[in-house]
């Protein structure tokens, strides 16, 4: 199999070039990525865990899914395509927010990402790519907050940077809506 390439962009998220993936890990360019965040009509996050014989972070928990885009794909397309691949599913998606993030591995390669981070609605079991995933569960996001603080080694590095800021966008918006029901 051939191996992707990823789009390497500037700090305003301008296509500057394609490189294949590996190269960019092991150089730590910045690329554009995306992560998708699926959440259930009871306010829990699907996370997955990375298959074994991923060449980084094998059996860590992450995210519903992440991925890089293809060239010419947009942010949604990619997400969805992405997380029918690995998870079995698609379902509407909505981009959040984006930021760069660095995350360096054991293993010598480094991401060096400007994440497009989305969010989507699901409420079924996935039917899980077993060469991408090992299993996956559902989690509150305020026991995912706990859970990194006390088994930090239990999660993907970028899942914990990532899954942050996406607690404080829930948080906002949950402030938000409360707000404007009063």
């Amino acid at each position: 199999m051939k191996e992707e390439n990823v789009i390497l962009v500037n700090e305003n998220d301008e296509q500057i070039g394609l490189m294949p993936k590996m190269e960019a890990h092991e150089k730590a360019v910045l690329h554009r990525a995306f992560s998708v965040f699926v959440m259930n009509d009871k306010g829990e996050t699907m996370l997955q865990q990375r298959a074994a014989h991923k060449y980084h972070s094998p059996l860590l928990w992450t995210n519903t899914c992440c991925s890089h885009q293809r060239e010419g794909e947009t942010n949604i397309d990619a997400g969805r395509r992405r997380l029918n691949e690995e998870m079995g599913f698609v379902t509407e998606l909505e981009e959040l927010f984006s930021f760069i993030y660095k995350a360096p591995f054991d293993n010598g390669l480094t991401e060096h990402e400007l994440d497009h981070v989305m969010i989507g609605d699901y409420n079924g079991d996935p039917i899980v790519n077993l060469e991408e995933v090992a299993d996956w569960k559902w989690m509150k996001p305020a026991a995912i907050k706990k859970d990194i603080a006390c088994n930090p080694d239990h999660y993907t590095a970028w899942f914990k940077i990532i899954f942050e800021k996406f607690y404080e966008h829930l948080m906002q918006n949950i402030s938000q809506n409360e707000g404007k029901s009063q």
